[in-house]
């Protein structure tokens, strides 16, 4: 399995993985990339913004999104922020996420970073178990306002 940055080409094979999920089937659809096309642009765009796969072959079997947040805390560190953590559902169990998370934990030390952080849905309880496995502590609690379309 190789972990690279997603190219368009990987756009539908990403949309569907956060789609074929409890809160993504609400959110996300393969039926209209439009959007996601714009949004790939802006996110390759942008050098903090790393936007990886993990690849199989040809198949695009998992995906992550990982940003660099530069900050003025704890003596001026950036952290990395994991996003959008998702492995195709026929995949599942044979630690591709795990490959993926290390890959991110790696990169943001490449980086420089002091810490990585990400914020999961309180209805995922096997992402939670997932998380702390990896050694990832539940240390705050996360607030989101949604602002509507």
């Amino acid at each position: 399995m190789e972990i690279r940055r997603a190219v368009e080409a990987d756009l539908e094979a990403i949309v569907r993985m956060l789609a074929d999920d409890q809160l993504g089937l609400t959110r996300d659809s393969a039926d209209d990339l439009t959007p996601y096309i714009k949004a790939f642009k802006e996110i390759d765009a942008d050098p903090a913004q790393l936007l990886m796969v993990a690849v199989d072959g040809t198949d695009v079997v998992g995906t992550l999104q990982l940003t660099i947040i530069p900050g003025l805390a704890r003596g001026g560190a950036s952290r990395g922020l994991v996003e959008a953590v998702r492995v195709r559902s026929d995949q599942r169990g044979k630690r591709i996420g795990e490959q993926l998370m290390r890959w991110s934990i790696d990169e943001s030390r490449r980086r420089g970073c002091a810490l990585v952080q990400l914020t999961s849905d309180n209805k995922r309880v096997d992402a939670h178990r997932f998380y702390d496995r990896l050694g990832f502590v539940a240390s705050h609690t996360g607030f989101k306002l949604a602002l509507g379309s």
